[in-house]
């Protein structure tokens, strides 16, 4: 089976560029865009070599896993575009919820498969990560901003000592290739990417994306630089910031950093 874009996807003008196997598809995507390139399109392969996820972690996709970066060159800052990642994030959760579903009802089992978005880019099964989204912009011209935005699932094997424990669909039961699942992303992204409307429609994807929330209302440790902040996870604000309510009764804003669940002695125990 060979990767190719969904339905909505092909009448919403996206295109394809598909790798035997790649070193990364988020530095093709933008390489691509420094030649010119204005998408939108994707870029996608089932092994990836040299691939990173935040803060420059290794992101590797051996065979048979699923990695892919959308190319869209639109005119919004870089705080705008930093929002796009939550649309990115509703798309993966969709478009995991529905091969899952079908997955099930191929084998004749129950669909009892969860999954929640973690802030502010992960996608998790239970509390294990299963997809890792990376956001990057470049100016490309005046008034001109080069996005991509890579998402790595870990379809047949998930990686090991990872900072939040990691598994895959195949672990969890969920036997579907990688061209399936990519498929059902692009048409999701379509529809998201509709909705967040160049940050116009921030509000709505704020209110989607809260609903998949994984630890909304629990007590979360952030560690940020050199230091941790540990609170209830309140809600995102309007620019996508975790909100954290300390102890004492403080809204205290998060803008990035290593989410853990729990108290800070989780992330000693991670």
């Amino acid at each position: 089976m060979e990767f190719s874009l969904g339905p909505r996807a092909i009448a919403a003008g996206y295109r394809l560029a598909a790798f035997d196997h790649i070193g990364s598809t988020n530095a093709e995507a933008i390489s691509r865009a420094r030649d010119g390139e204005r998408g939108p399109i994707w870029f996608v392969t089932s092994e990836q070599t040299a691939g990173r996820g935040r803060r420059h972690r290794p992101w590797i996709a051996p065979r048979g896993n699923l990695a892919s970066s959308i190319l869209e060159v639109i005119d919004v800052s870089p705080a705008v575009a930093a929002t796009l990642g939550f649309a990115a994030g509703l798309a993966l959760e969709a478009a995991l919820r529905k091969v899952s579903i079908e997955a099930s009802l191929r084998s004749g089992g129950s669909d009892d498969m969860k999954f929640s978005l973690k802030w502010p880019n992960d996608v998790l099964a239970g509390r294990q990560k299963l997809a890792g989204i990376l956001l990057e912009a470049e100016a490309v011209a005046p008034d001109q901003l080069a996005v991509v935005v890579g998402i790595g699932t870990n379809v047949v094997a998930a990686p090991e000592g990872t900072p939040t424990p990691a598994t895959s669909l195949a672990a969890l039961g969920v036997h579907i290739g990688a061209e399936e699942l990519f498929a059902e992303l692009t048409d999701a992204w379509a529809e998201f990417r509709g909705i967040w409307d160049d940050g116009r429609g921030f509000g709505e994807i704020r209110r989607l994306w809260l609903e998949h929330a994984a630890g909304l209302g629990e007590t979360v440790a952030i560690q940020t630089g050199g230091s941790t902040v540990e609170g209830t996870f309140d809600t995102i604000d309007e620019a996508g910031c975790m909100i954290v309510r300390t102890s004492g009764g403080t809204r205290v804003p998060i803008s990035a950093g290593d989410v853990y669940f729990g108290s800070a002695a989780s992330i000693g125990a991670a």
